[in-house]
């Protein structure tokens, strides 16, 4: 069997111009390219993550999903945010990889992992 390699994720969303605000302001990724009120792709380390406007594909996937970011500390990630944005959160404990959740503007679940 050929081996698969990621290469990206694409989430869908109502309110596109919010989506975008966050990805870029928020968590502070770089835009790789757009279509204003289609979609806007960012550029990550091991690959994109697209934002699209919700109705704009004829072969939609469910709305469930995870998005997973490495930072090199969790505390200090967290308090940049703002902890009105934490959801739940696992400092690290007993060797464990500390992780925190927060969600983007249409509630998908972002998890921030501590890097060890």
């Amino acid at each position: 069997m050929q081996k698969i390699h990621f290469a990206g994720v694409e989430l869908y969303f109502e309110d596109l111009p919010r989506a975008r605000a966050f990805y870029k302001d928020v968590l502070g990724l770089e835009i790789a390219d757009e279509t204003p009120g289609h979609y806007a792709k960012f550029d990550g380390d091991a690959g994109f993550i697209c934002v699209e406007r919700k109705g704009s594909e004829s072969y939609p996937s469910q709305d469930k999903a995870v998005l997973f970011f490495e930072v090199e500390d969790l505390a200090a990630a967290l308090k940049s945010l703002g902890a009105e944005r934490v959801v739940h959160s696992s400092l690290r404990d007993n060797g464990r990889t500390g992780w925190a959740v927060i969600h983007d503007p249409e509630g998908h679940n972002i998890l921030l992992l501590e890097k060890r």
